[in-house]
């Protein structure tokens, strides 16, 4: 019975693992290789015809993000992100694009950006301060 038990399990072990087929996953704007290889686009009219509407737009800047992402899973224990990608496209007063940019997401995650470190004034002071701080005359911190 135990042999039928571990068997059965081993099998659907199996199962589990190899006999799905790949399952592809979109996030954001679903971009092809026309697109990609034709980001020579001169204006608003032209970027929002060839790519649709942003997944993002900055009215501040006058920026419209594009956001891209394709997912594989083979099964339950393997799940890759493929590429992860913002386009992001400026604009000036009349509508022309001025600056264009692609980030590649996974290579952002990979590398380290910035190591430094917010001072913890909690941290640094004792524990009579840390129970009693907010009690009493405060100083008021300095912009300078």
């Amino acid at each position: 019975m135990k042999i039928f038990k571990l068997f059965l399990f081993i099998n659907l072990i199996f199962a589990i693992t190899s006999c799905s087929q790949p399952k592809l996953t979109y996030s954001g704007k679903i971009i092809n290789q026309k697109n990609l290889s034709n980001l020579n686009i001169s204006n608003k009219d032209n970027l929002v015809s060839s790519f649709g509407q942003p997944s993002f737009i900055d009215p501040i800047e006058n920026k419209y993000f594009y956001y891209s992402e394709k997912t594989k899973e083979d099964n339950f224990f393997s799940k890759k992100i493929e590429y992860s990608y913002i386009f992001v496209f400026k604009f000036d007063q009349n509508d022309d694009v001025i600056e264009k940019k692609v980030l590649n997401l996974n290579e952002l995650q990979k590398s380290k950006i910035n190591n430094m470190r917010t001072s913890n004034q909690i941290i640094e002071r004792g524990l009579i301060e840390k129970i009693f701080g907010g009690v009493g005359t405060q100083k008021v911190p300095n912009t300078n």
